[in-house]
């Protein structure tokens, strides 16, 4: 298991368990994801990109490493699913117990 701070712990175990309100409620009301350059900020545009690409894929994330402090933890992970399959890191901004962003890269 990967050491990661409590706020990427239940964003990953929502993913995991395919939990898409737990995934929405992990982020800040301001939080984003950063996807490739493709920014989606606030609760309805990140459920849109997560149902059709994220959980609505059946994604599974299994962290490899993750680096960092209680502000901001990069993340090496597989992913799973019935979308993109294959290594991916994500680098999560944290305010408090809340992800205020995700970007994710190769």
């Amino acid at each position: 298991m990967v050491d990661v701070p409590t706020p990427v712990q239940r964003l990953l175990d929502a993913v995991n368990s395919g939990d898409t309100d737990a995934f929405l409620d992990a982020f800040a009301v301001n939080g984003r994801v950063d996807d490739w350059g493709r920014v989606f900020s606030g609760r309805d545009e990140i459920r849109r990109w997560s149902d059709a690409e994220l959980i609505g894929k059946r994604a599974t994330l299994a962290p490899l490493g993750a680096v960092g402090d209680s502000e901001s933890v990069t993340l090496t992970a597989t992913v799973g699913g019935d979308g993109f399959n294959g290594p991916s890191t994500f680098t999560f901004a944290i305010e408090g117990d809340l992800v205020t962003g995700m970007t994710i890269r190769e």
